[in-house]
Order: C-alpha cells, then structure tokens, then sequence
C-alpha cells in the first residue's frame, strides 16, 4: 500500500506526464479530454501517485467509483482469483454463480422489501437504456420524464435523458423521442424560496406532466435522489415522497437513477433510504464493483419478469471478473460499515466547508449527505449569480497543489467532493487545508 500523504515531487503536471499527455493527443480522440492530466501509476486509500512520484490526494474516487478504496485487497483477492479461473462465457450463453450471487445482493440491498429481480449490464448509462425498457414494456406506455439539471449517460436515449447541452449533447442530435423535461426542486435556485420548494416543486412538476404528456401516456419518470453532474442538487424533505406517491396514484413507474449516490455514498446503502423512498426501478454502476465495469437494474419482480427472454443482456453484462469484484466490494462496504463511515467524511467536509462559507460570500451553499457533498460558488450572495471562472481558478490550483477535485452544475460553479471511503481523517483534512489554500488565492 502507498504511503498515505501528499508528495509533490515535481510541478504538476511533471515532465513524465507531460510527455504521456502529448502521446495521448498524438492518439486518442481529442473528444476524449482529461481534467488533470497526470498519469497514475499506482493507487490506494486515498492517494493517487503519478508518472512522476507524485503523490495526490483522491477527492474525486473516478467520480464515485472507488468508493472502498483503490487496492481493496478483498478486490484484489476476488478478480485474481476468478481471472485464474475464467475471464468470460457470457451469462446468456454458458452461465456462472457469481451473475447470481450479485443479483441476489442487489435484490438483499435495495430499497422496499417487495420480491425483486436484477439484470447486470455494463455502464450506469446501459443500465438506465434498459431502465427506460422495462418500464415502456411492463406498462405499454412510451412518454419518460426527466428533470432540469439531471445527468443519464452519454448514449443516445440517455442523452436526450440528460439536460445540460455542452459537453454532453452538442451537435449530437437528433435524440430520442417521447422524453420530456420538468422543474427540478433545487432549493437554493427555486424563485418561490427553498422554504416553499417541496410543496410548489411537485406540484410545478405534477401539473406539467398532466398539461404536457398525459398521466396515461406516461411510462416513468426518472430521477437522481441527489443529482450528479447536475451539481449535487438534494431534493427538499418531501419532495421524493411526495413525487413516488403520485406516480403510484397515477401508474407511473419511479426510476431511481442511483449510479453516482448508490452504494453507501451518501451514508445509506441507496440515497432513497434516507426518506424510506420505494422506486419501482432502481439503477446501480459506479461503486457497485470498485472499479470494475458492472451496473445494474433491480426492480419490481413483475417488472423485470414482463421483458420477453432475450430482451435484456449483451455481450460483456454481468461479466465474472466484474462480479467477482462487486461480491467482495459488498463483502467490504458490510463488514466495515462503509455507510457510516460516509457520514463520518461528511460531517469533517461540511464542517470544513462551513467554516470556508463563515469566511467568504463567494459560497452560496454546501449541501449533500455523507461523502456526496458539494460547494456552490456564487460572484454575488444577493443575485446569486454563478461563479464559474472562480471555480475553475480555486480547481486549478487545488491540482496544483496536489489534490484532486472535480467540478459541476449547470452552470459549472458546483465544486462536489467525492473522497473514497478509505481516506483518512488526517488526508481529508489536509485537503481541504489545500482547498481553502488555493480558494483565498484565486479570491484575492
């Protein structure tokens, strides 16, 4: 395991990563871009060290991926040992335990206590496409609500899911059809005020379906409990309640997009736990396998069983070395209490962030639960206006300095801290030592 502490050996990024990153614009597609381009040799914990030596703090996880941890030796012992065995059969042709095995977990770990059943694919984006099936097959319906400000994938139908147009959707069209977009319930940003936004936001988004769509034409309606990219956007109490209650009203299936706040990131197994939210269809990726590519759909069994056999699958769904990696990143979120671990991360990071908040009116909010939260940052308290520029300068220098962080929101003015679990106390607080170092430097 690498030692757990911040090296800046050269500038970053250093010559060795410099030179790579000239061979990989010589090579790779320039739509392929890199936000801090140093290139990691090895991981673990809650340090990444580069081509050069150095030695960066991880505040980013491959975006919620490695939630327990680069070089989990569980990981490590469950994909060496099935890679000795066999690499792939593909599950619909010659199938193996191990498909099973996660099936049965997910059916164990997600929300609602109901018979359910699961299909594995490869990415969070094939995971909602499939999502998207299920529910216009079980119903007979083909209309698919969206929010403002969320975030699906970068396929065709997901994009056309997706809301925000650069980079995701620009000049890609034309999209799917039969998608449609509603208000999101984003407090800080609701013009009636946060205190008013659950109420007015559901019934905004409630009247906007049945003025627009149609109740009976509606198959689902699909959201993030915390939106992602969107810029960690936490719905006010009541809202999700409130929102799955009508669809049951009205036969409308709940997708819960839960790739990026599954898996005990935001202090629950699945952010739908904190208000004991039931969705219809659940999708799973990110740090479901510890980095191994695997996502899911788990759902209502009569649901999932409506699907004619052989139409769900593909080639690499489910594959044995990926499952054998999300058994033991299970294995590892249960028998350390990973869940809890998060609300320990996130009582340090809005404490720290509070306190950077107390100081500097550039920081409209801090919001998220356990190890999902987010800074948004604003040029004026009072217009609320986005500060963009400022966020990509205090970006710049934490990469500088040696930590990653990644940015989002609509109007990218959104800093969202996604620490693996395994980090330390002593590195997060030394990142956001880093942090707040480079936030008073690009303020000025």
């Amino acid at each position: 395991m690498i030692e757990q502490k911040r090296i800046l050996a050269t500038s970053i990024p250093g010559p060795a990563s410099q030179a790579l990153q000239q061979r990989k614009v010589s090579a790779v597609a320039a739509g392929v871009s890199t936000g801090l381009p140093v290139y990691v040799t090895e991981a673990s914990g809650g340090i990444l060290r580069d081509a050069d030596g150095n030695q960066l703090i991880d505040f980013g996880s491959g975006i919620a991926v490695t939630t327990v941890g680069n070089g989990n030796q569980r990981i490590i012992d469950a994909v060496t040992k099935q890679i000795t065995a066999f690499t792939h059969t593909c599950f619909m042709v010659t199938p193996y335990d191990s498909y099973v095995q996660v099936c049965e977990k997910l059916n164990e770990l997600t929300p609602g206590d109901h018979e359910k059943r699961s299909a594995l694919f490869n990415s969070g984006a094939e995971a909602v496409e499939n999502a998207v099936k299920i529910a216009r097959h079980a119903t007979g319906r083909q209309a698919v609500v969206a929010f403002d400000h969320g975030y699906h994938g970068r396929t065709n139908l997901t994009m056309g899911l997706t809301a925000k147009n650069m980079p995701y959707k620009h000049g890609f069209g034309p999209f799917a059809s039969e998608l449609y977009r509603v208000p999101m319930a984003y407090p800080y940003r609701w013009p009636g005020g946060a205190e008013h936004c659950a109420e007015q936001a559901l019934r905004t988004v409630t009247d906007q379906i049945h003025a627009q769509v149609g109740e009976s034409n509606t198959a689902a309606v699909i959201i993030e409990p915390i939106q992602g990219e969107g810029g960690f956007i936490v719905p006010p109490e009541g809202f999700l309640p409130g929102l799955a209650d009508w669809c049951r009203e009205h036969g409308i299936l709940l997708i819960a997009d839960e790739v990026q706040s599954g898996f005990c990131r935001t202090g629950d197994w699945f952010a739908c736990d904190h208000e004991g939210v039931v969705p219809d269809l659940i999708t799973a990726a990110k740090g479901i396998a510890g980095g191994m590519p695997l996502a899911a759909v788990t759902g209502r069994a009569e649901l999932m069983d409506a699907v004619h056999p052989g139409g769900l699958g593909g080639t690499y769904g489910g594959n044995p070395v990926a499952c054998a990696a999300a058994l033991a990143a299970i294995e590892s979120m249960e028998a350390d209490n990973l869940a809890a671990r998060a609300r320990e991360i996130g009582d340090i990071l809005t404490d720290r962030l509070g306190r950077l908040a107390e100081k500097y009116d550039e920081v409209g909010e801090v919001r998220g639960r356990g190890a999902m939260i987010a800074m948004e940052l604003v040029t004026d308290a009072g217009s609320k206006e986005p500060a963009a520029a400022l966020t990509s300068a205090v970006n710049k220098g934490c990469h500088e300095r040696g930590l990653v962080t990644l940015t989002c929101g609509t109007y990218g003015n959104v800093f969202r801290f996604l620490p693996p679990l395994s980090i330390s106390d002593d590195l997060l607080h030394e990142g956001m030592d880093v942090l707040e170092e480079s936030f008073t430097a690009a303020v000025g």
